[in-house]
């Protein structure tokens, strides 16, 4: 149980892809409104779009200064992605490979969209892998946002109110790992 002393957790969210029209962009904001109503917890949405990425570098060669040190201070992460063939957006990819040792032992949570009936679920399994690389802990509760353009009006509002239940239960899963990744990461020696 946190003592009211603790610091609040800091659970950024990602939203991984940059492309013009994308409708991942009204999953983001209802996941970041959700994390922000928590008690505890502090958070920003951080879009790919602004990160000033090089294309003609990558890893930590073109680290931004100002995405490492948001990504070190966080005690968990949340990424908000389009399925796009199957796969993640490679600017997303090239974001995250930004940093490496600032991932080390925290918390991450995976919120897959698509346009089809998946809701993302295979660009969910296909970044698993590279969450264990990076040194993520990822959680075992999703969200996957199935047929987005069915799922927001005009203005980006969401028509279907049973996600509101499926990201708290995910935030509330997210929030119990990050806590206990940063006692450990505080409190317990590396070996």
């Amino acid at each position: 149980m946190p003592t009211n002393t603790e610091k609040p957790l800091f659970i950024p969210i990602i939203l991984g892809t940059a492309r013009q029209g994308r409708e991942s962009e009204h999953a983001a904001r209802v996941v970041f409104e959700q994390t922000k109503k928590r008690a505890k917890v502090e958070t920003e949405l951080i879009d790919v779009r602004n990160l000033p990425m090089r294309l003609d570098d990558a890893g930590e060669q073109m680290k931004d200064p100002a995405f490492s040190a948001t990504i070190e201070r966080c005690d968990g992460l949340i990424i908000v992605t389009p399925e796009y063939n199957h796969g993640y957006p490679g600017l997303l990819k090239h974001a995250l490979d930004m940093n490496l040792k600032e991932y080390i032992h925290k918390a991450v949570g995976i919120c897959g969209v698509s346009a089809g009936p998946m809701g993302g679920a295979r660009v969910i399994e296909n970044l698993l892998p590279v969450m264990r690389e990076l040194g993520l802990v990822a959680i075992f509760e999703d969200v996957n946002f199935g047929h987005v353009g069915k799922l927001f009006d005009e203005q980006g509002k969401l028509l279907d109110q049973n996600y509101i239940r499926r990201v708290d239960k995910f935030l509330d899963e997210l929030i119990w790992m990050s806590r206990v990744l940063r006692h450990g990461r505080e409190n317990i020696a590396p070996v």
